[in-house]
């Protein structure tokens, strides 16, 4: 063991007590330079792939104290969905565990044993689908990335706030690996158990940090309003997202994109690889710009070429055949129906009493989140400002804007702090 590892593995944690380094120097520091973390305390974990393991940790993990610090690793970009792979967590009297949710797929035991803890999170909203799927939901969390957004830090990532906060310098070469992988290497399962290693360390600084600055009932706020929101309902028309979709105007177009994107997620499913790896985004938009009448002019298309088999160009080519005899009555139209305000672009045509009023907000609103040191998207989410701005209420007083805000899921805080500038621009724009 280097001399750093030693450092590393026998160092007492010791946190800044919140906010940006004094001169930069975070408490872990030494003369101003991170401290490579590059073991856990007790170790590297085995990893929990059997019932029998998992009880064990259970018990563990309730006998344990203090809030439990959770991360996910998901394999993106290499299998359909967005399951978790490996499961991260680590509590005060209990250590740290790596669960293996392809051995232990149902979890539910567990995140009931937790349910009166707090969970420590990183960009909560990353993990919690695919912890919602075997059965781990907080009732309680803090998420540490929101939480440096909220006290100002510039960079938020797990990486940028161990460094600026703790003094620890994390490796983040494995993020991006395929966690799918049986069995996980062992430098991944080191860089796994460092991801929840200071976690608790982290919170605990936040937490002084924002209360410092008279942020810390904003922060409850919000994380209250992640951990009780219900999961987001199946997106409509997911075809419409495939990238380079603006290129695609025609009705008959768009049925092939349609087409060939489902036909392509039946398969990734059936296969279990991302979506991307059967058929690009662009190779989609290419067939359907094209309309190629064959497999052979589908073949010259760009992601049509000649490592795909004669069996997979012509699934594809059926797919364009199909879109290709579709009565007009079953061609999907241009645009989804539109439930809020058109895009901002084209206020100034539609409605330029309303251009007027978004400008004024939106120079408001940005002046506000300086002034408090947090982004403006976390002041209020633009999507609220344009809806606000597009049907103000017909009298924008205080009470009248407040509602508005409340009614489109704007937290107590933020109705606080953002009602009087909303009220002034949408005053001003008026007169």
């Amino acid at each position: 063991m280097t001399d750093a590892q030693e450092t590393a593995a026998e160092t007492v944690l010791r946190t800044t007590g919140g906010g940006p380094p004094v001169d930069g120097v975070a408490d872990g520091a030494v003369d101003g330079t991170p401290i490579p973390l590059l073991v856990p305390r007790e170790g590297v974990p085995p990893v929990v792939a059997d019932e029998h393991a998992l009880a064990q940790v259970i018990a563990a993990f309730a006998e344990g104290t203090g809030p439990v610090a959770v991360d996910a690793e998901r394999a993106s970009g290499y299998r359909y969905g967005q399951r978790a792979y490996l499961v991260q967590l680590r509590r005060e009297g209990a250590g740290t565990a790596l669960i293996d949710p392809v051995g232990c797929p149902d979890l539910s035991a567990l995140g009931e044993t937790l349910a009166d803890a707090e969970w420590i999170l990183h960009a909560a909203t990353q993990d919690l689908p695919c912890l919602r799927e075997i059965g781990m939901v907080p009732t309680r969390l803090f998420d540490t990335e929101l939480a440096g957004r909220l006290a100002g830090f510039p960079r938020v990532g797990l990486g940028a706030m161990v460094e600026s906060v703790l003094g620890y310098a994390l490796e983040k070469g494995h993020s991006a690996v395929d966690w799918s992988t049986r069995p996980l290497p062992d430098p991944w399962l080191r860089y796994a158990a460092l991801d929840v290693e200071l976690l608790v360390d982290l919170r605990d600084a936040l937490e002084k940090e924002l209360d410092r600055q008279g942020k810390l009932d904003w922060a409850h706020q919000e994380f209250h309003a992640i951990a009780s929101a219900p999961p987001p309902p199946p997106r409509k028309d997911p075809w419409r997202r495939t990238s380079g979709m603006h290129k695609v105007r025609r009705r008959r177009q768009m049925a092939v994109v349609r087409e060939l994107w489902t036909a392509r997620d039946r398969i990734a499913q059936r296969r279990d690889v991302s979506p991307g790896k059967v058929l690009s985004d662009a190779a989609i938009v290419e067939a359907a710009l094209a309309l190629p009448p064959n497999v052979q002019a589908l073949t010259a298309l760009s992601g049509f070429g000649h490592r795909m088999g004669r069996r997979q160009l012509e699934q594809w080519q059926a797919a364009v055949d199909r879109a290709k005899a579709l009565p007009d009555a079953e061609l999907p139209q241009p645009g989804q129906p539109v439930t809020g305000p058109p895009p901002p672009r084209a206020w100034a045509e539609k409605d330029p009493a309303a251009a007027a009023r978004l400008s004024a907000a939106r120079a408001a609103v940005s002046a506000l989140a300086e002034e408090l040191n947090l982004p403006p998207e976390n002041l209020i989410t633009p999507d609220t400002v344009r809806r606000v701005c597009w049907e103000p209420p017909q009298e924008p007083t205080p009470e009248a804007v407040a509602d508005a805000l409340a009614a489109y899921g704007a937290r107590a805080w933020q109705i606080e702090q953002v009602t009087p500038v909303l009220v002034a621009a949408l005053s001003g724009a008026k007169a």
